[in-house]
């Protein structure tokens, strides 16, 4: 089983394991193939490549991480993505997850608020040919107002709260997948859909781990 196999069926596992909690018994088959033909190894500091396929984060720098492919992957079949889509992440980092859903949706619009990490992944995408990608440094709780409303928006680290502008710039039976909670402490990954009225329903998925989302400490008021 080469490495990329070995991944797959790590994730396989995950998602028997935590079924009771996530009512997945298996992710959409297409997830599972963008999850294939990502490779993860290029976006991971060279030094850590031989565990890129591990089914865990890693360190990339400046205090962030690229997160398990377990949760890339469930992550992203929450969102329920489909071709004509568009969407937003927050919190760049390395790229990963922005790759892996370029291969599914219209469009990714990816927020970073660390520079240079968002300069790196912008090198990536180029060296890669992602080219339905787009990403620019800025403060996630703020979004990405340019491009809104989004087909679906998710957050790949820990917010404080469920961002009310990022609410806002969720289309009518749109999808936000983020986890809520506070660092180094109990956090939960949720599911927020919005339906054609506005009104929106939120579901919790299960406990996770993430580093803090930045950015909450420049928003007016703080």
């Amino acid at each position: 089983m080469n490495d990329i196999e070995r991944m797959i069926a790590d994730i396989d596992m995950e998602v028997a394991a935590t079924r009771e909690l996530t009512g997945r018994d298996s992710l959409d088959d297409r997830v599972m193939q963008a999850m294939r033909k990502v490779p993860r190894d290029k976006f991971v500091p060279r030094d850590l490549r031989r565990f890129a396929f591990d089914n865990g984060p890693l360190p990339i720098g400046h205090q962030q991480t690229i997160s398990q492919p377990y949760i890339v992957a469930l992550m992203t079949d929450l969102l329920q993505p489909e071709k004509n889509k568009t969407i937003l992440e927050i919190g760049t980092g390395s790229g990963y997850q922005a790759a892996v859903l370029s291969l599914l949706v219209k469009k990714v619009y990816t927020l970073e608020f660390v520079a240079a990490l968002s300069e790196q992944a912008a090198r990536r995408f180029r060296e890669l040919h992602y080219d339905n990608i787009e990403c620019r440094t800025g403060n996630g709780y703020l979004g990405w107002p340019e491009h809104a409303p989004y087909d679906g928006i998710i957050i790949t680290a820990a917010a404080t709260h469920i961002p009310e502008t990022l609410v806002q710039q969720l289309k009518p039976e749109g999808r936000m997948v983020l986890p809520v909670g506070m660092p180094f402490s109990h956090q939960e990954l949720l599911l927020l859909e919005r339906d054609r009225h506005g009104n929106t329903q939120v579901t919790d998925i299960l406990g996770v781990a993430f580093v803090p989302m930045l950015g909450e400490e420049q928003l007016p008021g703080r």
